[in-house]
């Protein structure tokens, strides 16, 4: 936990994937102070005419190597979500070419009772984790 949730364009290496997979765990682990092997991730891939990303008045130019990141995750202090847009956006330059304009990210916060990682427990609450 958290839950990365990123969606892109169709087309995409398997390689391609790999990096942005790996280099968005490492922005969150740095970012967050998760462990390891704290890694929850789906990417979903949408054809172009089914993925619509415009700048919202920003003047942001967007290309094919767009990638929209939702991160479910419990509350998490200000500043740790500003090194995580900071550290993901480089992270993703330096090691997949994505630049920061063709990156966005939004938070989606819950509690420790939303939360079960199997056995139908709910582990933050039990003291498990």
């Amino acid at each position: 936990m958290p839950v990365m949730k990123f969606h892109v364009y169709k087309g995409r290496s398997v390689e391609d994937i790999d990096a942005l997979l790996d280099a968005a765990h490492d922005a969150m682990v740095r970012s967050f102070h998760v462990p390891e092997r704290d890694r929850y991730q789906i990417l979903n891939e949408h054809h172009e005419s089914h993925f619509r990303v415009l700048d919202t008045g920003l003047s942001i130019e967007r290309t094919e190597k767009f990638v929209l990141v939702e991160i479910v995750s419990r509350p998490r202090p200000r500043s740790e979500k500003i090194a995580f847009y900071a550290n993901l956006s480089a992270d993703l330059h330096d090691r997949c070419g994505i630049a920061s304009t063709d990156i966005m990210i939004s938070f989606v916060e819950n509690t420790d009772e939303d939360w079960s990682f199997g056995r139908g427990v709910a582990q933050f609450i039990t003291g498990e984790l």
